[in-house]
């Protein structure tokens, strides 16, 4: 992978565009440190497909499923039922 500093990646974006399509992933380095990469849409895609959970790891998971505010157990309120006669 070839490492392209921030200055040189703006003022020759076309350039590492081309390079990216034609070569495959580029790193872009800040002050000498690696920061970001550039990688062509399909691999992007394919990342995408592959990091997305299936139905079966999201029943399992013990993560929340919704945001919505649940109310604690036992503690609901019932109505009163008036007796006839």
């Amino acid at each position: 992978m070839h490492a392209w500093p921030i200055q040189d990646a703006k003022a020759r974006f076309s350039e590492f565009l081309n390079a990216c399509l034609a070569e495959g992933p580029q790193m872009i380095t800040k002050r000498g440190s690696e920061t970001a990469v550039l990688i062509p849409v399909e691999m992007w895609r394919r990342m995408q497909a592959t990091t997305r959970p299936s139905l079966k790891q999201l029943l399992l998971s013990d993560e929340g499923r919704t945001d919505l505010p649940t109310p604690p157990r036992g503690h609901a309120r019932r109505r009163q039922v008036d007796a006839l006669g």
